[in-house]
């Protein structure tokens, strides 16, 4: 009732100024589909989740970085029952369920947990398989994911030296996929691999995640098949081995791309830098030279769909409304979960991601589906840090039945993208032009710490076409670029029934093939561009000594944060950074203490310099995509905060 009371009041006051009538600021939000719910656990329970596993009975395995396996009896209802199944392992971060038995990851090895007296807790411990340990203490081991042919993948985090921006395969196989069978035969499954958390099994073919660093311009998620070079080449350093299905040596690799091995002038080791305006190798363009190379299925661009890629989920059918069949991602880092539509183009994957909920109260690493068809969310982030301010939780996501407004899928076109919608547009605005805008851009594929996005262009519209039902447009798109993330907003489109804009309107396709087949003739499609003449650009500050441009000249009066909230959750700025509280990154309040100016706030948007704060883990990227405007008043406004 209040809702709707709101909106009649709304629509008064526009009619009486004689407007057109815009519902856009009542339009529903993420939480008015899908609600968070806490799974509340006992006093005193240390639940910094690292496995998530749903058993046959309904009940959820919970397995923690502190060595603790918990057996979450009725976990969808008011008062769950934790039962503590097992303690005292190393850091347990993944689980799974084989004929009566719990497998788990440790540290350092596969291990196999029986309850055979049935009193609920395990008693029989049996190491499956065991692999070496250096000791460094980035060394995760993540899975194990069960494999249609009864055997067990498991992948194993590079270990970080001093010289940490460079991380090494120490001993074997860190930087590896493994599959082990029930009787500890191992296989080397591919190498390639960074920081593998998001191990996961989706149709009977393993996919995982990565996270940002170097080799990795950006988070993505990919295929594993046997024998594939994932793209990091420190573990290359083990397929001299026998049983190695890869043989491209890091001798071969380093022959054609730059190690960025660098020293200071006293001879240490200093982090290599980006360089602006350097020639640079794109991924895609090194497959070319290494054909063992998987390339990203679909990129999850750094700062906006996550920072720490976790894994991912297969929606079940009757769940999650419109979405069934497609995938979730759930990020540690900014808290999240993204959404992910998957097509195969000339028998490669590719597809589209949004973000889908924000504002869990931890890192999410896990993510498992229960009996209700609510999804679990293991979280954690001690020592990793999140949006989140919570230490650690076990939390839910529900659907209320609710259909939103969204992009439901898009598919590639020979001469654009086809977009679904799950409900009918407004034909007037979805036949218009302007409201959309597409641009595309790509990461380099170097030893720097990430990238930022690189060889950006405006993509141009030309046509538009609205299928009679209203529930798809297709885009006709002159300048496609293969290979390239396109990112596909859609600001200006509502719905058909209550002029309601999108939830999420902006997608990012991964466009790893066009495909083939009949182009649309400009004479289907819609031509109208409603679109006005920009404003002549007004220069405001120098970065790197080039004048920047903008349509917006400097603020007149002082902003406050409801003006620049939208402006931060736009830009991604309010994943990392907290207007008082320290989170991924500073809060605004600590760089205002700094004193920079706007110029130099400006300049630090687009070019941040991660040495200004050594005592932060994970270096902001370069975000030199965020429009002059933006930037200039969410400067003014940190400047403010002193």
């Amino acid at each position: 009732m209040m809702r709707t009371a709101k909106v009649i009041g709304a629509l008064m006051l526009a009619l009486s100024f004689g407007q057109q009538v815009f519902a856009q600021a009542e339009s529903p939000k993420e939480d008015d589909f899908f609600k968070i719910m806490k799974v509340p656990a006992p006093e005193g329970t240390i639940l910094e989740v690292g496995g998530l596993c749903t058993l046959p009975n309904g009940s959820l395995a919970v397995t923690t970085r502190r060595g603790d396996i918990f057996i979450v009896e009725n976990p969808t209802s008011q008062h769950p029952f934790f039962r503590k199944f097992a303690s005292g392992l190393h850091e347990v971060l993944g689980a799974a369920y084989k004929d009566g038995a719990l497998y788990v990851v440790q540290r350092g090895e596969l291990t196999k947990l029986v309850d055979t007296n049935m009193d609920g807790k395990a008693d029989v411990f049996e190491t499956v398989y065991a692999w070496p340990l250096s000791g460094n203490y980035h060394e995760y081991s993540f899975g194990p994911k069960l494999a249609p042919d009864g055997t067990f993948f498991v992948t194993l985090n590079l270990g970080f030296p001093p010289d940490w921006w460079h991380p090494k395969s120490l001993v074997p196989y860190r930087g590896w996929a493994l599959n082990i069978t029930e009787n500890g035969t191992v296989t080397p499954w591919a190498a390639g691999f960074r920081s593998p958390c998001g191990i996961s099994m989706i149709d009977g073919q393993l996919w995982y995640s990565d996270n940002q660093g170097d080799w990795v311009g950006s988070g993505s998620i990919m295929p594993v098949n046997k024998g594939a070079f994932m793209g990091h080449p420190a573990s290359l350093v083990w397929t001299n081995l026998p049983n190695s299905p890869l043989k491209l040596t890091s001798e071969q690799f380093f022959a054609k791309n730059n190690p960025r091995i660098e020293f200071d002038k006293n001879g240490q080791p200093f982090k290599p830098l980006n360089i602006v305006d350097e020639k640079f190798k794109t991924e895609f363009e090194a497959k070319k030279e290494i054909p063992e190379l998987q390339v990203p299925a679909v990129w999850l661009p750094h700062g906006i769909l996550g920072i720490s890629n976790s894994e991912i989920v297969k929606i079940p059918d009757g769940v999650f409304g419109p979405f069934a069949g497609q995938l979730l991602v759930c990020d540690q880092g900014q808290s999240m979960v993204d959404r992910v539509f998957l097509e195969k183009i000339n028998g490669e994957y590719q597809g589209a991601a949004w973000a889908f909920r924000s504002g869990f109260q931890s890192g999410i690493v896990r993510l498992a589906w229960l009996p209700d068809g609510s999804l679990a969310t293991g979280e954690t982030n001690r020592g990793w840090g999140s949006a989140g301010e919570a230490t650690m939780g076990l939390q839910r996501l529900i659907w209320n039945n609710k259909t939103p407004f969204e992009m439901r899928a898009i598919r590639a076109m020979p001469d654009g993208f086809e977009i679904e919608f799950t409900k009918p547009v407004d034909r007037k605005v979805a036949e218009d032009i302007a409201s959309y805008s597409v641009e595309s851009y790509i990461y380099k594929y170097q030893a720097v710490y990430g990238s930022p996005p690189v060889n950006n262009q405006k993509c141009i519209i030309t046509g538009v076409k609205v299928s009679e039902d209203g529930l798809k447009a297709r885009l006709v798109i002159s300048n496609l670029r293969q290979h390239y993330i396109h990112t596909i907003t859609l600001d200006g489109i509502r719905d058909s029934e209550n002029y309601f804009n999108l939830v999420h309107p902006t997608a990012y396709y991964s466009l790893n093939n066009i495909p083939e087949g009949a182009k649309l003739s400009m004479s289907d499609v819609s031509t109208k561009n409603s679109a006005k003449t920009p404003a002549a650009p007004v220069k405001v500050a120098p970065v790197n000594g080039k004048p920047l441009k903008t349509t917006a000249a400097l603020p007149v009066k002082a902003l406050t944060y409801d003006d620049v909230k939208p402006l931060l959750a736009k830009n991604t700025c309010s994943a990392c950074h907290n207007p008082d509280a320290k989170q991924v990154g500073p809060a605004f309040k600590d760089i205002a203490k700094r004193g920079y100016t706007v110029a130099q706030i400006v300049a630090l948007i687009k070019n941040p310099k991660p040495e200004h704060w050594p005592d932060y883990s994970t270096p902001m990227p370069p975000m030199p995509q965020v429009a002059n405007a933006d930037a200039v008043k969410i400067a003014t406004w940190i400047r403010s905060l002193k």
